[in-house]
């Protein structure tokens, strides 16, 4: 493959794969009450955890609970993640999330998203990425930002009313993700100051208000290593519910001549990687999920695991032959 200025293919990240039909019409109330008695409901404590179940063949699936059993109506707070067809099941059926306490039988072995993501197939995936979303936006949206007043969910969980009338939905904040590269053989890699040793990745910062996702790349990745970037190029995007962000994906182009000149108490170093040492990171297995790994045999830099966008680039980068 011979590398295009700018533009690189990068896989579809995990957690935009979801397949579930989100459809509006879904949510009407009178059709989501209809659909309860068939219904599954996951289950989200308060540390986003999830309890999982290990099929016969090896596959780790949500450990979903029958909606039945629970009521014949959904409880206050449900939220409708959507209408699916999971791996081993036959035809279509809503599931929903609720936040509550684990069962005893699922606690033990109990994780959250960024442990599980790489591990669920599509469906499952993209359900728990919605569900620890919007849970986590009624747990911190529970008064109108408007009035002050108590709010209730509506719409099957998608919006939250408050009694003088106004309306609020699911809040979304976006972010950029760059990939800075030299047009050539290098990238940037940089490290925040938190991070433990060895932990790099590409640069990204949130977008403001009132500002182009273009103009918030050319400002962030200036304010954070002092670099001028341009041919600036949309690759991708990925919910990132951490607690809500919604992460796009550029590359953009800077001169390896300029200095690198990292943000105080924002980026603890920066540094161009020229793209044999990112492969060698990549083959080794060096990821932020399993830093002492025993296994790991790269040039001992740490990049981001499989449930982030930033390892999808750094792979589509990394997968181009040199110009």
């Amino acid at each position: 493959m011979t590398g295009l200025p700018g533009w690189f293919p990068i896989e579809v990240p995990l957690l935009s794969r979801g397949t579930a039909d989100r459809s509006e019409d879904l949510r009407d109330a009178d059709r989501s009450r209809a659909g309860w008695a068939t219904a599954s409901v996951l289950v989200v404590d308060d540390k986003g955890r999830v309890g999982t179940v290990t099929t016969g063949d090896g596959r780790v699936e949500l450990a979903l609970l029958p909606a039945a059993g629970l009521g014949e109506v959904p409880p206050a707070g449900a939220v409708l993640l959507g209408r699916v067809t999971r791996a081993g099941t036959e035809g279509a059926h809503d599931v929903w999330a609720l936040s509550g306490d684990l069962d005893d039988t699922v606690a033990d072995g109990a994780a959250g998203l960024r442990e599980l993501g790489a591990a669920l197939d599509d469906t499952d995936a993209g359900l728990l990425t919605a569900a620890v979303s919007v849970l986590g936006w009624h747990r911190a949206g529970r008064f109108c930002p408007r009035c002050g007043e108590p709010s209730e969910p509506r719409s099957a969980g998608w919006s939250r009313h408050c009694p003088n009338g106004h309306e609020e939905f699911p809040r979304t904040d976006p972010a950029v993700i760059v990939l800075v590269h030299d047009g050539a053989d290098r990238m940037v890699l940089a490290r925040q100051p938190i991070w433990p040793a060895g932990r790099y990745s590409v640069l990204a910062g949130f977008v403001e208000g009132g500002e182009s996702l273009e103009a918030t790349v050319l400002r962030e990745i200036e304010e954070e290593v002092g670099l001028v970037v341009e041919d600036i190029t949309y690759l991708g995007s990925q919910p990132w519910p951490f607690p809500r962000s919604l992460m796009l994906g550029f590359s953009a182009r800077a001169d390896p001549g300029d200095p690198l000149r990292p943000r105080d108490g924002e980026i603890e170093e920066a540094m161009w990687v020229d793209r044999a040492t990112v492969r060698a990171a990549l083959a080794g297995g060096d990821d932020w999920t399993a830093p002492d790994d025993p296994r790991a045999t790269g040039p001992g830099i740490l990049l981001p695991g499989e449930v982030s966008i930033a390892r999808r680039m750094i792979e589509g980068w990394a997968a181009l032959d040199t110009p």
